[in-house]
């Protein structure tokens, strides 16, 4: 999915991440570090993408559009149109969307011989929003079963119920982080055998004083659960300041910290992908495991304003942070 490098480029690049990411570095010193997007083709105009590794092979993407749109790779570089998940429309999102058709943030995964969707409905700005959830026995379009609300959130509440990632620990307890502004990124948990919330508890996971953190995807790796987080302001086109960054933790209920030992509830956060070049705004990320690596997959702005699918591998430092190559 990247350009071929030699080994010791791989490890150059790695080693600007790591000393990237400490306060006080340029931007410019970071975005020297970052690598452009792994060639893809095809149907690669994407916003908030999210990707599952089908069982049979090839790739499963859905992302916003109307109906939840959906696309398929065989080999992870050639993307089709697959049209939607609700070709027919989702009548019960419109008290969240103004009647739009248009829904958000999706998140996909495969569990139990069924493909799982969390997805979002909301209004530009309004915390009026709702995280739904849907089925498939084969992830195509049409054959989406929905199953109800999740979560909501009213203009009351102090969080944003967009954006939803579901996470499996290692006890196989289900969780499922989501929060776009407000008060942050928040965690609940879930019932493995319905997907629906096990309790009335919110956990907070991240935060920036009422600031641009959202998107959060939780993936497990080694000792530690990561939890990736989009960063700034997304939606303006190349004017986008979109950026991913990342915490981890050895609970999945946190607390997170950055390298520098700093709290994500307290704003912390350690760069993995900012713009560079004629890559604008890069965020809204998934993380998944494929048979040659974990991949980084999110959308950017090309600099006509274009949201594209950006692709790249991910690997570890010596200390065990992500960085992309």
């Amino acid at each position: 999915m990247t350009t071929p490098r030699s080994a010791g480029v791989l490890l150059a690049v790695a080693a600007l991440v790591a000393t990237a990411t400490g306060p006080g570095t340029p931007a410019e010193a970071r975005a020297a570090a970052y690598p452009g997007p792994g060639y893809v083709t095809g149907d690669i105009g994407v916003h908030d993408p999210t990707v599952v590794k089908r069982p049979n092979g090839g790739y499963l993407v859905a992302h916003t559009g109307d109906g939840i749109a959906l696309k398929t790779s065989a080999d992870r570089t050639a993307f089709r149109d697959a049209g939607s998940a609700f070709p027919g429309g989702a009548p019960w999102t419109t008290a969240y969307t103004g009647g739009s058709r248009n829904l958000w943030a999706p998140d996909l995964s495969y569990h139990d011989g069924r493909y799982w969707l969390y997805y979002s409905a909301s209004t530009f700005g309004s915390n009026r929003s709702a995280i739904f959830l849907a089925t498939s026995p084969s992830g195509d379009s049409g054959t989406w079963t929905d199953h109800g609300l999740v979560i909501e959130s009213r203009t009351s509440d102090d969080f944003n119920a967009i954006d939803p990632n579901l996470v499996v620990d290692d006890q196989g307890r289900w969780w499922l982080s989501f929060g776009s502004f407000w008060s942050g990124v928040k965690l609940v948990a879930l019932d493995p055998s319905t997907g629906k919330r096990s309790d009335s508890a919110i956990r907070s996971i991240a935060g920036r004083g009422g600031g641009a953190v959202e998107a959060p995807v939780i993936v497990k790796r080694g000792s530690y659960y990561y939890l990736y987080v989009s960063f700034d302001l997304c939606c303006r086109g190349a004017a986008s300041t979109y950026r991913v960054m990342v915490g981890r933790s050895t609970a999945v209920t946190g607390p997170y910290l950055d390298r520098d030992g700093t709290a994500l509830t307290s704003g912390g956060g350690t760069e993995v992908l900012a713009g560079h070049g004629d890559v604008h705004g890069p965020g809204h990320q998934a993380v998944f495991t494929d048979t040659d690596s974990d991949v980084l997959a999110y959308h950017y702005y090309a600099d006509n304003g274009a949201a594209l699918l950006g692709v790249n591998l991910l690997a570890y430092d010596s200390a065990g942070w992500p960085y992309v190559h």
